[in-house]
């Protein structure tokens, strides 16, 4: 199995267009421990010839140009993305989709829940249904899709998509709005969670034994968009576990048997994002990877 991580930041990117902040400055200026990084997605392959991306991210056509395994190999017009599966209706998992509207063949996995937000929006059929088509992906089954790959989704604890959201909605739901990914290829397990709340004993018993684990990084404290004036919400209220704390991710994986551990989807805050920060320098020290643009897994 070979995993390339496309983009490894959370919505709006790092450097994000309108910060000021700290990190995003020094990654602008091209400082070498501060890398850029683009919205977080996946390409999976099992065979190294069909590639299945998890999350079609705002800059999918720039990730898509920064892999050479993505690029037309016959004809005049060609593709090597066989399939695309989402995990979320958030706007960073799926506006990637609007640049591959070109008549192009592929499926289109995603839950019910995420379907009918694109059902409802009517930009999306953009993507041609003639070429495109939509597959619903039932929680908890095993799909196989081209190159040897497996993908099973299952339900995380997440929130409903911030545009989406009304005042009376629960802030935290387990409804398959968001979800994790499990790859599975010739008896290895490799898991894709951007988005989760919170680490309950089913999910905790989901990732027992894995080979790897790419989970949300969002933020290193829970209070962090707070602290800095950015947002009155919480990394919990916004459907995120923090890195740190007695709650956080760090903590809730001290127990578990996973070879590899690496957070992706981590926002233009993150401290983390800073190679020389202390920050950073826990996490790694805490055994966890930080994941960039361009990085690759073989399993």
């Amino acid at each position: 199995m070979r995993i390339a991580v496309l983009g490894a930041a959370a919505g709006g990117g790092f450097p994000q267009w309108n910060s000021n902040g700290r990190g995003c400055n020094r990654a602008r200026a091209g400082d070498p421990q501060v890398r850029p990084r683009t919205q977080a997605g996946l390409a999976v392959s099992g065979d190294g010839d069909a590639w299945i991306l998890i999350n079609a991210s705002p800059d999918l056509r720039q990730q898509i140009g920064q892999s050479a395994f993505l690029h037309p190999r016959d004809g005049l017009r060609s593709t090597p993305i066989a399939a695309v599966v989402l995990t979320g209706g958030d706007v960073d998992a799926i506006a990637g989709l609007l640049t591959l509207r070109e008549r192009q063949a592929f499926d289109l996995f995603a839950t019910k829940a995420v379907h009918d937000i694109l059902a409802a929006n009517p930009v999306f059929e953009v993507l041609n249904r003639q070429f495109v088509q939509r597959r619903q992906a039932e929680l908890d089954r095993p799909m196989a899709l081209p190159g040897g790959l497996a993908i099973e989704l299952f339900a995380v604890p997440g929130k409903t998509p911030l545009y989406m959201e009304t005042d009376d909605a629960p802030p935290i739901v387990v409804d398959g709005t968001t979800v994790g990914a499990a790859i599975v290829a010739a008896g290895r397990r490799a898991y894709f969670i951007p988005g989760c709340a919170a680490m309950t004993p089913a999910l905790a018993r989901r990732l027992e034994g894995a080979d790897v684990v790419l989970f949300d990084g969002t933020l290193y404290a829970d209070d962090e968009m707070v602290a800095g004036g950015l947002s009155p919400k919480t990394g919990r209220r916004m459907g995120h576990m923090s890195m740190s704390g007695p709650d956080g991710s760090m903590a809730a994986f001290e127990g578990l048997d996973v070879r590899r551990r690496i957070f992706v989807h981590i926002n233009n805050s993150n401290p983390v994002l800073m190679e020389d920060s202390a920050e950073h320098a826990r996490v790694v020290a805490a055994g966890w990877e930080v994941a960039h643009d361009g990085m690759e897994i073989i399993l």
